[in-house]
């Protein structure tokens, strides 16, 4: 099982997070590039590599021109990340850890998820670096993250839209509830509510006697330096030894018989925005013989809110059935292949032991109408060139 293993040895922000990811091997152009898909205008990144206690790593600095709109509710973040083009794991994750956020900031000021404003993790570059974590983990094909305790600033005071608060931020403690932390007494902010929300949402939990295989190791530098502590992230890829985990998912039905059906295209496109898995109708004879459609929905469980909302706006139901299932699934991640026609997304599955890679439709889409050439032909010249380059020649 692939998994990502984050050594908050400085603490965690989340341009941390994505720097470390930059220093183990994800390209900045293409970090760029999906963080971009968000309706907040242009992302600028920016990496260097900077050295902490003479150890290379990659700072990351977050540039959104003309964003000076900070107060957000929960409701408009999640409108921003759902309208981008964003892939449903990322949507999922970045939905999960913005409502972490939200439910931590509702507790602090007492009152609701709809009432609260995100105020410094509102910011568009705020939205960029949750955004951009969710986008690490797919780029990598992470099944898993873990972490060490989270070690946590203590005994100073830093300056926020609410005022002067101690270190840890009242958010950032509230987030880490159930976590494993280690206060360090360094009087800093090393941790911020971005990062422990990442780690809180996505993380599923800390490691320590368990074996790992480390293929990539990356460190992202934070903007300070502290003299008592290095200023660093650390992220470990690897793999565990075992079987497939089984992931317990949902699934979320209801029939209906009483909906133009020029709605549901749109329905299930609007459900895979909002951090399905999976949506899919199945033709049904109700009762009385009338016809209808059976609506399948699979979400995790930090998606269930967002999936039963979507459904109750845009469909006419008024109720639903939601029922545990586990799946299983093989490893894959996106990757790139360079072909006849350029440079083409990839779907890579582990199978077997052997890596098989077969082209997104969309980039075969994209090619055919391109270059004006048959679909069925392109796709079948790149299955061909794919094929040819991972399977070892025959004698």
């Amino acid at each position: 099982m692939r998994i990502a293993f984050l050594d908050t040895i400085g603490g965690i922000s989340g341009d941390m997070t994505m720097a470390a990811f930059v220093s183990a091997g994800l390209p900045v152009e293409t970090l760029q590039a999906e963080v971009g898909k968000l309706g907040i205008g242009p992302v600028e990144l920016i990496a260097r590599h900077v050295t902490r206690s003479a150890i290379t790593a990659v700072q990351l600095d977050v540039v959104v021109p003309h964003a000076h709109d900070h107060h957000r509710t929960l409701r408009e973040i999640e409108s921003i990340i759902t309208s981008g083009s964003l892939s449903a794991g990322v949507t999922e994750r970045a939905l999960a850890t913005f409502r972490l956020i939200a439910e931590a900031e509702a507790k602090i000021h007492d009152t609701t998820l709809d009432h609260v404003h995100l105020h410094e993790v509102g910011a568009p570059d705020s939205i960029v670096d949750v955004v951009g974590a969710a986008v690490c983990l797919e780029y990598f094909g992470i099944e898993r993250l873990y972490s060490t305790p989270v070690r946590l600033g203590s005994g100073g005071m830093i300056s926020t839209q609410h005022g002067t608060m101690p270190t840890p931020a009242p958010a950032t403690l509230e987030i880490l509830k159930g976590y494993p932390t280690v206060m360090t007494g360094y009087p800093y902010e090393l941790t911020t509510p971005t990062g422990a929300a990442i780690i809180r949402a996505l993380s599923s939990g800390t490691l320590t006697d368990d074996v790992i295989t480390p293929k990539t190791v990356g460190y992202g530098a934070g903007s300070k330096e502290f003299p008592e502590v290095p200023n660093l992230l650390r992220v470990v890829i690897g793999s565990t030894p075992g079987s497939p985990s089984l992931e317990e998912l949902l699934i979320v039905e209801t029939n209906i018989d009483d909906m133009n059906p020029q709605v549901y295209p749109y329905l299930i496109e609007t459900l895979l925005a909002s951090g399905a898995h999976d949506a899919y109708l199945v033709p049904v004879i109700m009762k009385k013989g009338r016809p209808g459609i059976l609506l399948s929905v699979m979400v995790g469980r930090s998606g269930l809110d967002n999936v039963v909302e979507t459904i109750y706006r845009e469909t006419t139901t008024i109720g639903l059935r939601i029922i545990t299932t586990g799946r299983r699934k093989l490893r894959r991640e996106e990757n790139r292949a360079q072909t006849s026609f350029g440079t083409v997304k990839v779907k890579v599955v582990e199978r077997g032991g052997k890596e098989v890679a077969t082209p997104e439709f969309e980039e075969c889409r994209r090619i055919a109408r391109e270059q004006n050439l048959p679909l069925l032909d392109v796709m079948r010249t790149l299955e061909r060139e794919l094929r040819d380059q991972t399977e070892p020649p025959t004698a």
